[in-house]
């Protein structure tokens, strides 16, 4: 059997990996061939188009990318043509993967969705493309099941695959000796038009914490030279590359680029503030279409403001120092990790790697 994955951003290439070995596990001759990163390499998939190719954020960097988005779309048909899957995997990734589930349908590919895009949040309109291009959705928020049913599409909630990934890893820092005291994580994303926007609002505050260690989560498709620059006035700070999940365990409080990764530290118990701004004409569109009550995942499971959000001008030195010093109190903090096991529950007990690789085998094969 013969499977072709998508996956174009870093916590893609996370959850695709475990997905792999999965699959791997129930059909260990599975020709899997992809779009992802090192980890779906390391997992055994044929990787042909790595994500850091791939990261445009907001819609003018999009525009000013066109070329390159498009001539990736006519690679990949091409891939895909080519290489004859018995099924295409889509991640996340939904301006890319959509377009490509349209054509796939059109070429008599069976399209799986793992993951499913936030129409919720926006745009929700493209429902009914999904129901049209998608045979089956694999959703890992406990509210998208309802909402795809709702719009007779075929969804499988399988639980949400980063208590998968935070299980099987090594929590420990392999460098013990970068936190000599309380560390505080800066988490700033991992595309370059983000990092350049947000992390030198993180890094403003730092000196008002001289009691504290700053370590500035670093991405491996961002080169520590890159980071340098922004980091050089700043000697209170260390860059820890490739390592976010130790370093979130291992730190009294976070500021996090709104994602995937506000999920992530809530999973690792870790007090944080969200943080995000965009480009002035992204957020004003953004602001326009966007259809729910906070950008965090935290907080759209939890379906309440469980950790404080600081978006676009919001996003300054003052309500960062009060925002941070907020939850470094210890009462605060002990509310906020009484409401994160909550929102665990709400998420089940893990497993969703193997319940997303038994649908979608079961799926191909009848």
């Amino acid at each position: 059997m013969k499977l072709y994955l998508i996956a174009g951003e870093a916590s893609g290439d996370l959850h695709g990996s475990n997905l792999i070995k999965a699959l791997h596990a129930r059909q260990p001759n599975l020709d899997i061939r992809a779009w992802g990163g090192d980890l779906m390499a390391e997992a055994g998939a044929n990787v042909v188009k790595h994500y850091r190719d791939l990261a445009f954020m907001g819609f003018t960097e999009v525009v000013k990318n066109i070329r390159t988005i498009a001539g990736n779309i006519r690679f990949c048909k091409r891939d895909i043509l080519d290489f004859k899957p018995d099924a295409l995997i889509l991640i996340d990734y939904p301006g890319f993967n959509l377009r490509i589930a349209k054509w796939a349908k059109v070429q008599g590919i069976p399209v799986i969705y793992y993951i499913s895009p936030q129409i919720w949040a926006w745009h929700q309109s493209r429902v009914h493309a999904i129901k049209r291009d998608v045979d089956l959705m694999l959703v890992i928020l406990p509210f998208e099941q309802a909402f795809y049913q709702k719009y007779g599409v075929e969804a499988v909630y399988v639980g949400h695959p980063l208590l998968d990934a935070i299980q099987t890893m090594d929590l420990h820092p392999a460098d013990k000796a970068m936190f000599p005291k309380k560390t505080i994580a800066l988490l700033p994303g991992s595309r370059v038009q983000e990092v350049k926007r947000i992390l030198p609002k993180m890094l403003s505050i730092t000196s008002k914490f001289p009691d504290y260690q700053f370590v500035v989560a670093g991405t491996n498709n961002l080169s520590a030279a890159f980071y340098e620059p922004m980091l050089s006035h700043f000697p209170n700070v260390q860059l820890l590359r490739g390592q976010t999940y130790p370093l979130l365990k291992n730190s009294v409080a976070a500021l996090v680029k709104s994602g995937t990764s506000t999920l992530e530290a809530a999973l690792l118990n870790t007090p944080q503030v969200v943080c995000y701004a965009g480009s002035p004409i992204s957020y004003q569109i953004a602001k326009r279409v966007i259809q729910v009550k906070y950008i965090s995942l935290v907080n759209l499971v939890a379906d309440k403001p469980l950790v404080q959000e600081l978006i676009q001008d919001e996003l300054n030195e003052v309500n960062l120092f009060q925002a941070l010093g907020a939850i470094l109190e210890p009462q605060n903090a002990a509310v906020m990790r009484k409401e994160y096991a909550a929102l665990r529950q709400l998420l089940g007990e893990g497993g969703a790697s193997g319940r997303a690789a038994a649908a979608i085998l079961e799926h191909v094969v009848f």
